[in-house]
């Protein structure tokens, strides 16, 4: 089991318009390819409470390559994409961990 670790730093302001993206286009689109989120967070105490931190769980690397691969060039996705980026980026930069748990982790 693999989790994956994302924390999209948005562009000054744009953090509404990236729930709206998830809400509306990301999570049906994740739906459809496998994609399986463990759960989404903002930042209430930090160095900035315009980031969208959230935690993926995929069995191994190879399903991880596949699934995000096909996502990732989905049609549907780079429609929604630049729909939501009409007026701008909205993410000016994106952190990524591929995290193993450990043997005493009781998220495994």
């Amino acid at each position: 089991m693999i989790h994956e670790l994302r924390i999209y730093h948005c562009a000054q302001g744009r953090l509404p318009a990236l729930h709206a993206r998830f809400q509306d286009a990301t999570l049906p689109l994740w739906q459809k390819h496998g994609v399986q989120a463990i759960g989404f967070w903002t930042t209430v105490v930090g160095p900035t409470n315009q980031a969208l931190t959230f935690m993926l769980r995929w069995e191994s690397l190879a399903e991880r390559e596949r699934i995000w691969n096909a996502f990732s060039t989905d049609p549907q996705w780079l429609q929604a994409r630049e729909r939501y980026e009409a007026e701008g980026p909205i993410v000016a930069r994106i952190e990524n961990q591929l995290l193993e748990p450990t043997v005493y982790s009781p998220l495994r």
